[in-house]
């Protein structure tokens, strides 16, 4: 098992910024690949970036690249996203997931966090 709790979220103004962290705890943390996923009202979980769990390797949805950064720090079984530039398309709850392969497919994950809430008002 893998237990995974997000933070960093909040309320935000448009062009503004905020960096998402997710923790990890239960098993090698450095095994898996982890990804960043949002799901706003009335839609579905939607992929926005990933990073493999051994090279290094990273991916982005196309509305946010050259905006956000995911990274990893194994050493604090730690996964982040930064988000800069922010947008109101960006406001949905944002979640982790923990899985063995790297996809932009949500259902591709084993492990997920709580979800935080980011809002960016106009």
């Amino acid at each position: 098992q893998v237990q995974l709790v997000e933070s960093g979220g909040g309320l935000v103004q448009a062009g503004g910024s905020l960096k998402l962290s997710c923790a990890a705890s239960g098993r090698t943390f450095s095994n898996y690949a982890m990804g960043w996923f949002r799901q706003a009202p009335g839609k579905e979980r939607g992929f926005v970036a990933l990073i493999s769990w051994n090279d290094g390797y990273t991916y982005y949805e196309d509305s946010v690249k050259g905006r956000f950064t995911i990274s990893r720090d194994n050493a604090k079984n730690t996964v982040y996203l930064q988000m800069s530039s922010l947008k109101p398309e960006d406001t949905a709850v944002y979640y982790c997931g923990a899985g063995r392969v790297a996809s932009v497919q949500w259902d591709e994950y084993d492990y997920w966090g709580q979800g935080t809430q980011v809002t960016v008002s106009s």
